[in-house]
Parts: structure tokens; sequence; C-alpha cells
């Protein structure tokens, strides 16, 4: 007769030590060795199921290790979130599609949301997850934890959350109906002549190129002004370069020169036109000028021209179609 307080003393002592597979085989052995009734009186004394003991004998009985340094044979073991809701990954990326900040490939990505209420806002949809089952989620769809970058200017507006939503819906709308929709800005005014960048390029050794000391403008050839405009449907871009001011007028003649040399063949059914803009400088939401040589622009071409400015303290983040890029998805 098997002396159920001898397997339980043996299966303690060695219990801590085993995973999952090492306990069903050991308790596997125990219960052969114990010969008829020996499954039984191996699962009083362990707390092991019957069917796992069982699984382990099979195993044993093979003569072969067919799972290798698996604990479970594959597909073994719970099923993760998305293989019971299917939809979760779409659901996820539909909440945060504009909750990242500054990705300038989506019509609008700022407003930051935490784990927590992300969990409580896909609860609220019928899904059951848990912080870290989003966290997990959210590093498979690429995204990853990041240091801070300075974004505050001042108290934020209460509406500031449905400004930039009611941005966001408008650029959408204007996609989904094949109508254009762009993002502009005036990028960093850039000296022209031999000036340090930072950034390196093949050369032989010790032959670095010559700069110059100081970054004094060069009055010959003074500063140039980049007038970026990002096609958000078409993922393209256009830089109109001013050699004199960044004005309202420089800023629509750009506009206006992306319409002719690519919108106007890209959109040939296009009726309007939306803009995003920040809400400062040549674009900027009180200048007359740059509303005066909009008409002028919507008069010529016959589109309704529906410009959207950011709230202030905030970019519409064209990218510097130099070559340069950034990352963040």
């Amino acid at each position: 007769m098997v002396d159920v307080a001898d397997t339980r003393s043996r299966y303690q002592q060695v219990a801590g030590f085993l995973d999952e597979r090492g306990r069903r085989l050991f308790a596997a052995n125990e219960a052969l060795a114990s010969g008829h009734g020996g499954v039984s009186t191996v699962s009083i004394a362990t707390g092991i199921a019957r069917s796992t003991i069982n699984r382990g004998i099979k195993e044993l009985q093979a003569g072969r290790n067919e799972i290798g340094g698996r604990v479970r044979r594959p597909g073994g073991g719970r099923k993760s979130a998305v293989a019971h809701q299917p939809d979760l990954p779409a659901a996820l990326e539909a909440l945060i599609e504009d909750a990242i900040r500054g990705d300038p490939m989506t019509p609008l990505r700022w407003v930051s949301r935490s784990l927590r209420n992300l969990v409580r806002a896909l609860g609220a949809q019928g899904y059951r997850v848990s912080q870290r089952v989003v966290a997990n989620l959210l590093r498979d769809l690429n995204y990853s934890c990041q240091a801070n970058r300075k974004t505050r200017e001042g108290a934020n507006h209460p509406d500031r959350d449905a400004q930039f939503a009611h941005i966001n819906a408008t650029v959408k709308a204007a996609i989904t109906a094949g109508q254009p929709a762009i993002s502009v800005d005036t990028k960093k005014k850039e000296l022209v002549g031999d000036f340090k960048n930072a950034g390196h390029e093949l050369r032989r050794q010790r032959d670095p190129e010559p700069v110059r000391v100081h970054d004094f403008e060069v009055p010959e050839l003074g500063k140039v002004a980049p007038y970026g405009v990002y096609d958000i449907a078409a993922n393209h871009g256009w830089v109109s370069v001013g050699v004199d001011a960044d004005t309202a007028g420089f800023a629509v003649e750009s506009i206006r020169r992306w319409w002719y040399r690519l919108g106007k063949a890209r959109y040939p059914d296009a009726k309007r036109l939306v803009v995003t803009a920040d809400c400062g400088g040549s674009n900027g939401v009180r200048v007359r000028l740059w509303k005066r040589e909009l008409q002028r622009f919507a008069n010529e071409t016959g589109l309704a021209v529906n410009v959207t400015h950011l709230p202030p303290g905030t970019s519409s983040r064209v990218d510097d179609w130099r070559g340069g890029g950034r990352s963040r998805r």
C-alpha cells in the first residue's frame, strides 16, 4: 500500500525546484512506481489533478522528449486576450489615434492618456483587459515609453481636447471624401553658407570639412525661410524656400505652388481644401494678410478653403523635408 504521507513529503522537498512540467513528470513517476491505484494516491498526496498525472505518464511511456525544453506543448496554456477578443488591437489603436503627441503622419496625435484611462475606455466598450495587457499590446504596436518633452505653455483651455478632436474630425472627413487636407508651417530659418551643422558624413581620416567658427550671417547670402506643405492623405511634402522674409503672402504663395504643381493633379475633383496650421507666424489666426491672400487663392482656384488653427502653444509639426526624420512609432 502506498504511503500518502511519504509521497507528500518527497513532493514537498522538491516542488520548489520544479516547474510545471517537472511537477507533472515527478507525479507521473511516483504513480508508475506505486502500481495499481497510484494515480489517485499521488493526486491526493500532491494536489495535482489526475488528468495532469495521466498526461505525465504518457510522456514518460513515450520514451522520447517531444516538446524539447518547453514546459507545455505549443498552444498550451491560457489563451491571450487578443485570441478571445480579436478586435481588441483595432479598438486600442482607435482610442490612441488622437492620444499620442507629435506624429505628423496622422491627422492628429496629441492628447496623452494613461494605461488606466485606456483600460477604463476599453472596458466601457465591452472589452475585458488589464493594464498589463494594454501595455503589452502597445509594445506589440511599436509604442514605447519615452522621456518627457517641453510642451506646456501656460494653463490649458478647458476645451483644448475638444479643439483637437474637432480638427481631427474635420481632417478625417475631408480625407474620407477624397478632398485635399494639408498641414502647413514655417520651419526654422537657416543661414546660407559654410556653417557647422550637426551630423556626420564619410570623408578621409583627419580631413574634416572646414566650416566657419562663428554663425554670423553672411550679408551677401543672408537667410532662407523654408515653408512646408504636408499632404496628409498622400504622405508627401512640398517645401518652398523664401529668400527675403516669412510673410503671409509667401505662405499662401507656397500653398498656391503646391496646388498647381502637385495638388491639382492629385485631386482633380477637389471642391474644398482643408488647411491645418498653428496660430502664430505668417499663417497666424489674426493675420489679416493671411486671410486676404487665402481669399484671393480661393477665388482663383474655385476651392472652398477651410482653415483650422491649432490652439496656442502647439504646432502643426510639418516634418523637415530636407531628409531629416523623426521616429516615434
